[in-house]
């Protein structure tokens, strides 16, 4: 299912690029960067100790994958 980036939320599972790779990431934080981006804090596992943290940013109206 896709959202646009202003829907998202903080603990969303979304499919981004993190890493060099497309992956699911959970979203931790979400910065308003200015007029046409938005940036979110994201880490691609649950688990605190093994997770890697990493900002991905979009377009305001652009379209983001939920992961199921």
């Amino acid at each position: 299912m896709k959202v646009q980036a202003l829907e998202l939320q903080i603990g969303n599972h979304i499919r981004a690029y993190c890493n060099n790779k497309m992956q699911t990431c959970i979203v931790k934080q979400i910065f308003d960067s200015g007029q046409n981006v938005i940036t979110f804090s994201v880490s691609t596992s649950g688990h605190y100790r093994s997770s890697g943290s990493y900002v991905v940013r979009f377009q305001r109206e652009a379209l983001v994958n939920l992961a199921t």
